[in-house]
């Protein structure tokens, strides 16, 4: 359970890091960061549930990229605190990426 909230915290932590440094991305607070992170992972859930693991941004490949673009630019729609235009998604999924590839929020 602990590593879940950390897991969610350092998340957070990235998509501030991601709306201070990219134009087209923004958060508003920790607490929308926080919510954003827990948006995201359910909605990478459900995406990954319907349309099987291959779609799944750990995939690394340019199908998972994308996916992980789009639920980040679907994920403002459910969560107010945060703004992304497409541009802005796509480079957040890149840079979640490269941060995933030197802090992993996830054992694999």
């Amino acid at each position: 359970m602990l590593g879940l909230v950390i897991r969610f915290i350092v998340s957070a932590l990235v998509l501030m890091f991601i709306g201070f440094l990219l134009p087209g991305f923004s958060v508003a607070g920790f607490t929308g960061a926080l919510l954003a992170a827990v948006v995201i992972a359910i909605l990478g859930f459900v995406v990954e549930s319907v349309l099987g693991e291959k779609i799944s941004p750990r995939s690394r490949g340019l199908v998972g990229f994308i996916t992980a673009a789009i639920v980040i630019y679907l994920s403002q729609y459910i969560v107010p605190a945060i703004n992304v235009t497409w541009w802005g998604a796509l480079l957040a999924s890149l840079v979640i990426g490269v941060v995933d590839l030197f802090v992993p929020t996830q054992l694999r």
